[in-house]
């Protein structure tokens, strides 16, 4: 049972991701948080820094490491199996209808429609995110302030939008920097 849900659940995520792995992260939330208790928020939380770190796409990453926490090899099996088909078949599919008919204006404007939804749905994540790191799951209020995840927040958007750095090297860096803070200064 548990393979059939885990690759239903990757089935939804691989079929409704549209826009790439930044939109399929509210959808993955969804899933393994909400739907099925799999991973709690923190652990989803990680869950999405080992995969975006890793090689390959936010979704598929997301639901291998999910198959074998829940049910070893066989479920990330299953799982990634769950999160690609949609993939598989419609990029197919798609291709050769846009090969067909490119130069419609329907196709153009349907296109042009999706742009919109696609960053909210990364904007979204993005903000999920961000009140996780700063206010630890809690309801926001300037008593909980996580500063030094504000501060390499900040730290990193300057980083990577004024000085154009290398987004590792800058993921790198911060997580040296978040340890070093955390091992001096306990407390923090």
């Amino acid at each position: 049972m548990i393979f059939v849900q885990l690759f239903l659940s990757f089935l939804q995520v691989g079929l409704f991701s549209v826009g790439g792995g930044y939109a399929a992260i509210p959808l993955i939330q969804n899933q393994v948080v909400e739907l099925h208790p799999w991973l709690s928020l923190q652990e989803f939380t990680d869950l999405v820094t080992i995969a975006e770190m890793t090689p390959g796409p936010i979704a598929v990453n997301s639901a291998t490491f999910v198959g074998i926490r829940i049910a070893g090899i066989p479920g990330a099996i299953v799982a990634t199996l769950g999160c690609i088909t949609p993939a598989l078949i419609l990029v197919s599919l798609l291709a050769y209808i846009y090969g067909k008919y490119q130069n419609l204006s329907v196709l153009q404007n349907v296109l042009s429609c999706l742009r919109p939804a696609v960053v909210a749905l990364i904007l979204g994540a993005g903000l999920s995110i961000l009140s996780l790191v700063l206010f630890n799951g809690a309801a926001p209020s300037i008593e909980i302030v996580d500063w030094v995840g504000a501060a390499t927040f900040v730290a990193a958007l300057v980083a990577l939008r004024k000085f154009k750095t290398n987004p590792i090297l800058t993921m790198c860096l911060c997580g040296a920097a978040g340890l070093a803070i955390h091992v001096i200064f306990p407390a923090l």
